[in-house]
């Protein structure tokens, strides 16, 4: 069955609630792609690779420590100079903040925008507010609604780049597309 059927099928279900339809189906996109991109990591990258793992060895170390009942004292505690406190630094380059490319995500009416955005959102909940704020506008003059991202890494993150992401944000939840329509149909009033 072809998504072009699929959107007939649901217009007939809809019933004169088309626009309620397609507005929260394309809020649950919007939110299922902002959720799902990648929000910068240094200990996943290669770069601090030997870091992670000696931060990751010394961590394992020290719960081995805590194990052994002969470096605790009577309160539970570890004895002075049991616990390994030491680590290695992660780079992550100069003022590097995750959330950038999660923070620019943004949603337009029958014309991509084609700026970025200087904002910083790791959590998403700025990126899918204002999103949900220009789809609630949405109506059947609307032509197409673009959700966007125009970071220069955007297509690489999307095509792999990252491990977080592997099979990309976007090409993912299009694949839940139906299971979104039939979520706003079935809220729909009787």
């Amino acid at each position: 069955m072809s998504f072009s059927l699929d959107l007939k099928e649901f217009i007939e279900k809809a019933k004169g609630n088309v626009e309620v339809v397609i507005q929260k189906t394309a809020i649950d996109l919007l939110s299922a792609v902002v959720d799902r991109s990648p929000v910068g990591n240094p200990e996943l990258w290669a770069s601090n690779a030997v870091a992670t793992q000696y931060n990751n060895e010394v961590a394992r170390l020290n719960v081995e420590a805590r194990n052994n009942p002969d470096n605790l004292s009577k309160s539970g505690r570890m004895k002075p100079g049991r616990l390994i406190k030491d680590s290695m630094d992660l780079t992550a380059g100069a003022d590097y903040v995750g959330g950038r490319f999660r923070g620019n995500w943004q949603v337009s009416f029958d014309t991509a925008i084609t700026g970025e955005l200087d904002r910083i959102d790791p959590k998403g909940s700025a990126s899918k507010g204002d999103g949900s704020a220009v789809i609630q506008g949405f109506t059947t003059e609307v032509g197409t609604i673009w959700m966007m991202n125009n970071q220069p890494y955007a297509q690489a993150l999307e095509y792999g780049h990252s491990t977080q992401a592997p099979a990309g944000m976007v090409r993912i939840s299009t694949l839940e597309v139906q299971q979104f329509i039939n979520k706003a149909v079935s809220e729909l009033p009787k």
